[in-house]
């Protein structure tokens, strides 16, 4: 088996424990593969935590989830020191953030700071407790989820904290062939079961890293960024940060169509999962009821896109 098919492998594994769902697994996958953080906003019961167990399983992470509440304390996440009487020292408690897969459910409706402090550990794949820096496992990724609705009691993550995810994407309720199966129970029988090691995925992550990008491809995401910070619709445009998560997403996204270079629909295809949660509308926008949607689809139809064939040389 080959590391495309291994890829490949991972997305058919998660598929039998998520119903309908097959655009939302893509992409998940291909920000896993790209090393990114994935935030998952939607409702409650759509299968955004299924999708998180699912994922952990098949690529075999240790995986913790915290239901986030407003008592959930920083020190939950990233552990404390206990003083220890018998050596006179103080005892580093590892929190739950010690892990290759964490799964901060709900995390709007925690207090911003300890939404903040899931910073240095989305950036930097460590944590600072008491002074004392410790690294995290490897690979490290974190799928949020925050419910847009019933927001009494919520503190919605600010842009610097969003910006710090790769994608953002929304389930949905799923079709209704596919809800009928649900309630018949089928998806039951087909639990995600492990197809690689966590050693595995990061070789992955390293050939993800490998594929070509051409220049004209470069200068297409970066006609795109630009876009976003000259519209009149648009109060926030993409930052650097984004226009380098769009790179990485393209890539991944050529990987798991087996090729070793990235092509504009490759781009095109990952740009509003990167860039929706990057921008924010104008009042003028809002008035006009435009969506980030829409705002980005019409960025796409007006940017032309560069010629494949220059692209593959």
């Amino acid at each position: 088996m080959n590391d495309y098919e291994r890829a490949l492998q991972i997305v058919a594994e998660v598929k039998k424990a998520v119903v309908g769902k097959d655009e939302c697994i893509a992409i998940s996958i291909a920000a896993i593969l790209a090393g990114g953080h994935i935030l998952l906003n939607d409702i409650p019961g759509v299968g955004k935590t299924t999708l998180a167990s699912a994922l952990a399983k098949a690529m075999s992470l240790v995986s913790n989830r915290v239901q986030f509440t407003p008592d959930v304390l920083a020190s939950d996440i990233l552990g404390f020191s206990v003083y220890e009487k018998a050596t006179g020292q103080f005892v580093y408690q590892p929190g739950s953030i010690l892990c290759n897969l964490f799964l901060a459910d709900e995390l709007n409706r925690t207090s911003p700071k300890t939404q903040s402090a899931l910073l240095e550990a989305m950036e930097e794949g460590q944590v600072t407790v008491d002074g004392k820096t410790r690294r995290l496992l490897k690979p490290f990724l974190v799928i949020a989820t925050q419910n847009p609705f019933g927001s009494a009691g919520t503190q919605m993550l600010p842009e610097s904290q969003l910006d710090r995810f790769m994608v953002s994407m929304s389930l949905g309720y799923p079709s209704l062939e596919d809800e009928i199966n649900i309630l018949k129970g089928q998806h039951k029988e087909h639990a995600a079961q492990p197809v690689i090691t966590a050693q595995e995925l990061l070789h992955l992550q390293s050939l993800v890293d490998q594929i070509y990008v051409h220049e004209e491809i470069y200068q297409y995401i970066g006609r795109l960024v630009h876009r976003t910070r000259n519209q009149e619709q648009i109060a926030l445009g993409v930052s650097p940060r984004g226009a380098i998560c769009l790179v990485k997403m393209a890539k991944a996204l050529a990987f798991l169509r087996q090729r070793e270079f990235v092509v504009p629909k490759d781009v095109s295809d990952m740009a509003l999962p990167v860039m929706g949660h990057r921008i924010l509308e104008s009042s003028r926008a809002k008035a006009s009821q435009r969506t980030k949607e829409q705002l980005i689809t019409q960025i796409l139809q007006e940017e032309k896109p560069p010629s494949l064939k220059r692209v593959r040389q």
